[in-house]
């Protein structure tokens, strides 16, 4: 079906246009009248939920202002059709970050983004407008205090995701140019708000769990939060630059921008401060980033072997520790001068509306099988840490009882891996019993 465009409507596309922060960018396009909204995503068919339903979204897409098109980046037939008639393409879909499937990750990031710039050239849109990552620049081992758009990319980075993002991104700055196409980047950091589905119910459930009472690191570590309406604000600006012509679009095109809320404040404070909004306490017990990391690579072994069994994502990674204990703040000073980007929401502010929409979330709303939950990590944290003093004893130290330690060793390991094994082996290893 070829998409019929009239000369009157602007159109634009946002594809990854169902998560996180493009739902916050679709809703600010429409309230604000400025394009008519084409969302692209993975799913066959759009399912809005009731508060979208009867909201603004659900208005547009019922007056035709708004348009759902299911579209694999990765397919190229499917990218160009749903590129068609536009004006503009946020490009803002990315696969999974806290998965290192390199894969994956390059297939959408790298391919994908090839996929997306190539479409547009080919149906002649005007404006690509890429949603990069901060992590480009990080290389998983040194902090980053303040850093501006003149850091270039490491020789090796944290994780598959970053460094596919990165090769994505050079993509889309090379694109400037190109049959007429208008390119730039923005690299949010660390977005947080309302409609959040990482940070915040990983965060409450890592509390309900028992696990929030831990700081990786010494706790010190800066970072850059940014409230989702901020992200989504950037894009408009760099959208308006784009638009602008003359010496504002010469500058602001073919360029990187870092967006932040221009508030640093410590990690594990800003961790702090929504726990506590949420009425969970805060973290207190300092753990060495050096220990977790062992752990931290045996869980990720593990996922490799059982995630096909239905092993669920690990939140405990190396490259998540790696973020979890280093400094990563940026200069958003690029941005205001060329953009003409400024916060709108002050971080507090932000922190503010984002516990007001997570009151659900609250300890009164707790669910009581997730006491046994707790119980369950704590036995894992005992039997981690007799792991890990076992192996030091056993191979490092020098204590003769090599003959008891070793079947100590095994029998730790077996009960760890037992503890995180997925329910289906487990129920496997049941019916065999009966």
């Amino acid at each position: 079906m070829v998409m019929e465009v009239t000369e009157t409507e602007h159109w634009c596309v946002v594809t990854g246009g169902r998560g996180f922060a493009a739902r916050h960018l679709v809703e600010m396009l429409v309230r604000h009248e400025m394009f008519h909204v084409r969302i692209a995503d993975l799913a066959p068919a759009i399912q809005l939920e009731a508060h979208e339903e009867t909201g603004l979204l659900g208005e547009a897409m019922r007056s035709g202002r708004v348009h759902y098109v299911s579209a694999d980046l990765r397919d190229k037939a499917q990218v160009i059709k749903s590129f068609q008639g536009a004006e503009v393409v946020f490009h803002m879909a990315a696969p999974d970050s806290s998965i290192n499937n390199y894969k994956l990750h390059y297939s959408v990031n790298v391919q994908g983004t090839t996929n997306v710039i190539d479409a547009c050239v080919e149906v002649g849109v005007k404006r690509l407008i890429y949603t990069s990552s901060p992590s480009v620049v990080f290389d998983g081992v040194n902090s980053i205090l303040n850093a501006n758009e003149t850091m270039p990319y490491p020789s090796k980075h944290n994780d598959s995701y970053s460094a596919t993002k990165a090769k994505g991104e050079a993509l889309v700055i090379e694109a400037n140019g190109r049959n007429g196409l208008l390119t730039c980047c923005i690299r949010p950091s660390s977005i947080f708000g309302p409609g959040d589905r990482l940070l915040v119910p990983s965060l409450v459930a890592a509390a309900r769990a028992g696990k929030s009472k831990f700081i990786i690191g010494d706790g010190s570590n800066f970072y850059d939060f940014t409230y989702v309406e901020n992200v989504v604000h950037a894009h408009i600006c760099a959208e308006r630059a784009l638009a602008s012509g003359g010496e504002v679009c010469a500058k602001a095109a073919g360029q990187a921008y870092f967006i932040t809320n221009m508030e640093p404040i410590k990690f594990w404070e800003f961790m702090s401060l929504l726990l506590e909004g949420l009425g969970y306490d805060r973290p207190s017990i300092k753990i060495p980033a050096i220990i977790m990391m062992p752990i931290a690579h045996l869980v990720e072994l593990v996922y490799k072997l059982l995630g096909p069994y239905g092993m669920k994502v690990p939140q405990l990674t190396p490259s998540r520790v790696r973020l979890l204990s280093c400094s990563r703040t940026f200069d958003s000073s690029k941005a205001k001068e060329l953009l003409g980007y400024a916060p709108v929401v002050p971080l507090q502010e932000g922190i503010k509306r984002t516990i007001d929409s997570f009151t659900h979330l609250t300890p009164q709303n707790q669910p009581k099988k997730e006491v046994n939950d707790r119980i369950q990590w704590k036995k894992q944290i005992v039997i981690a840490i007799v792991i890990l003093i076992t192996l030091y004893l056993n191979f490092v130290a020098t204590t003769g009882y090599s003959a008891v330690l070793i079947p100590v060793l095994v029998a730790s390991m077996i009960f760890f891996f037992r503890g995180i094994f997925p329910e289906k082996m487990k129920l496997l290893g049941s019916k065999k019993d009966n």
